[in-house]
């Protein structure tokens, strides 16, 4: 079996076990890039952080704009200690794990590399798998095609929602019943649509006011 086909059989067994070998646990992980910016998004917009993205994702959102995350068994293969060792040497001590979807991955050993050097982590994720790491921050961003495991609902810090048109306010809003109450809510114009939503989302949030307005803002002032 060639090393595509037999990473597309962990993911579709889902075994932890296997996953666990093939990353030797945890401390080799396929990376995609990895940069130094400005988060964009969300509850932390605006602050620094070192962003890892890493490669491999199985849930096929049609407006993602990293599908050149979505392949397995193509990425380089990072060590984690020496990617930890880059991390440490940038000023904010902050780092997002993004994807791909970062749930399909071993990452209580990255977590625990950066938590010993005072590093906070920050998670953002689909939360369709459970979760491996220990995160100071979770951001879940729900997909109508593969919905979370109950269980990262209420490990959610911030539920970000993609809208992409009028009935994903639905779907935003099915999302919110499960998260905990001190959950940030945040919608988000998908980004070719923003136009056309932007003003419908600005009007749901008036007249529901525990949302928030999250826009892809590296977008507008170009950074990674």
């Amino acid at each position: 079996m060639g090393l595509i086909p037999y990473l597309s059989a962990l993911w579709t067994t889902n075994s932890s076990n296997m996953i666990e070998d093939t990353y030797n646990g945890g401390r080799i992980l396929p990376i995609l890039e990895e940069f130094y910016t400005l988060q964009g998004e969300g509850y932390h917009t605006g602050t620094a952080a070192f962003f890892i993205r890493i490669g491999g994702c199985d849930i096929g959102c049609n407006w993602c704009d990293s599908k050149s995350s979505w392949s397995f068994g193509t990425h380089p293969m990072i060590d984690v200690d020496d990617l930890v060792e880059r991390v440490s040497a940038y000023p904010a001590k902050a780092v997002v794990v993004t994807g791909g979807e970062p749930g399909l991955f071993p990452l209580d050993y990255l977590c625990r590399q950066l938590h010993s050097r005072q590093i906070k982590t920050f998670l953002e994720t689909s939360g369709a798998y459970d979760l491996s790491g220990e995160w100071d921050w979770i951001c879940l961003s729900p997909k109508f095609q593969s919905p979370p495991v109950p269980d990262n609902y209420l490990r959610a810090n911030e539920l970000k929602v993609i809208i992409e048109k009028e009935s994903d306010f639905r779907w935003a809003e099915d999302n919110a019943i499960s998260v905990r109450n001190s959950c940030h809510l945040y919608l988000q114009p998908e980004w070719s649509q923003r136009r056309t939503l932007l003003e419908p989302i600005i009007s749901y949030i008036e007249s529901n006011p525990r949302w928030r307005l999250s826009l892809q803002t590296q977008k507008y002032i170009g950074i990674p």
